[in-house]
């Protein structure tokens, strides 16, 4: 097993009715900006609860923030902590909200340019603003881990950061609170959490034999529970073990003393900021493809997946070939076209596009072999076409 160090200061407060706690959780006397999306929280009640679980505190409302945040948008939310002396925090959404309020968490008292922290990677230790959320969407775990994903509009930039620092102090998760959303979002988040999972787990064996039998659990239960919960989203069983699925995917704990790929991530995201694609839906594109290019060094943890996860049996070919399948049948079955010529016909040159990207940034070994050069990056994106 590598050596790895774990933090995670986040209080998770989890199951019906724990917004009550909110006024407990926000440090008395705060000044409150309360960030959220589209307007959502308004029509599912959401908004309501947290002004009345408020009372007394001091709150300017910031909305917005868009699926994929934007860069140019938060630096507005950035503009407003700083003229209105802000002090807390409070993120009203799904991930996209929440990452959106670590940027600006970070950004406020950032020594420079802000748009760094995106285009160098710049890890935010310190300095920034106190927050805490109430999860509306599960999928990303960003309501327990200190990462985030913010698009620069302006570039058609999609691109990761984080830092010690931009861990939220609580995540309020009431599995409840999932009943009003969308089919298309709970597809999505199945299949985002699922990615997650396999970005820390489909590597190559390793001596993280618990880590490995804590993916595998997340990815069980995904695959039992997510097309039902799209179907049944009241039932309070699916709804909270979807919920605490999407956290325990990504909040940090599976990935400690094993290889990460993540590179699925890094090429889908691309397809985000090219085309607007749902990012679930961009993970379901690429990922089989990946792992297809990548065979000869990933079908001995294929094998593995394909007989835990699938119970398949044959050769170590047969059953890592047929895992990959099995893969994609679980993303159709959650509702995920996995062509990007399902959500596109302007696709011919995006190969060339992102290849061009990654080799201006210096991404030319990605993958936990550091083995996915830019002319397999170019393979994987045209087998996805």
């Amino acid at each position: 097993m590598l050596n790895f160090e774990l933090y995670n200061p986040t209080k998770l407060v989890f199951g019906k009715g724990q917004i009550e706690k909110l006024s407990e959780l926000v440090p008395q006397g705060a000044k409150i900006l309360l960030a959220y999306g589209g307007g959502s929280i308004f029509k599912n009640g959401i908004h309501q609860q947290v002004m009345d679980n408020l009372k007394g505190f001091e709150i300017v409302e910031f909305s917005g923030i868009e699926p994929n945040p934007h860069f140019e948008t938060l630096m507005k939310a950035v503009a407003i902590v700083k003229e209105q002396n802000i002090d807390f925090i409070l993120a009203v959404g799904g991930g996209s909200v929440i990452d959106g309020v670590k940027f600006i968490s970070g950004a406020v008292h950032f020594d420079g340019n802000p748009i760094d922290i995106l285009q160098k990677h710049i890890l935010i230790k310190e300095n920034a603003v106190p927050f805490g959320t109430v999860l509306t969407l599960p999928a990303t775990g960003s309501e327990m881990n200190s990462g985030s994903v913010v698009t620069i509009a302006a570039t058609q930039e999609k691109l990761a950061f984080g830092g010690s620092a931009l861990f939220p102090q609580f995540s309020i998760c009431d599995p409840t609170v999932i009943q009003s959303l969308p089919k298309r979002q709970l597809q999505n988040g199945v299949v985002d959490a699922f990615t997650h999972v396999m970005e820390q787990y489909l590597t190559y064996p390793h001596e993280g034999y618990l880590q490995d039998r804590i993916a595998e659990g997340i990815l069980q239960t995904l695959i039992e529970v997510g097309p039902e919960v799209v179907e049944k989203p009241a039932d309070y069983a699916l709804a909270s073990n979807f919920m605490w699925s999407c956290t325990m995917a990504l909040n940090g704990l599976i990935q400690k003393g094993v290889p990460n790929d993540w590179a699925t991530h890094m090429i889908g995201h691309e397809l985000t900021a090219l085309y607007g694609i749902d990012h679930a839906r961009t993970l379901a594109i690429i990922g089989p493809n990946l792992y297809r290019v990548l065979f000869e060094t990933k079908k001995e943890k294929l094998a593995q997946y394909g007989k835990r996860i699938f119970n398949l049996s044959g050769t170590v070919d047969e059953i890592a070939n047929e895992a990959i399948n099995k893969t994609v049948e679980f993303f159709h079955k959650m509702g995920m076209d996995t062509k990007l010529s399902q959500y596109t016909d302007d696709y011919s040159k995006t190969a060339d596009f992102i290849v061009n990207r990654f080799d201006e940034r210096g991404w030319k070994a990605l993958g936990e072999r550091q083995n996915i050069t830019l002319e397999k990056l170019k393979e994987i994106v045209e087998m996805s076409y």
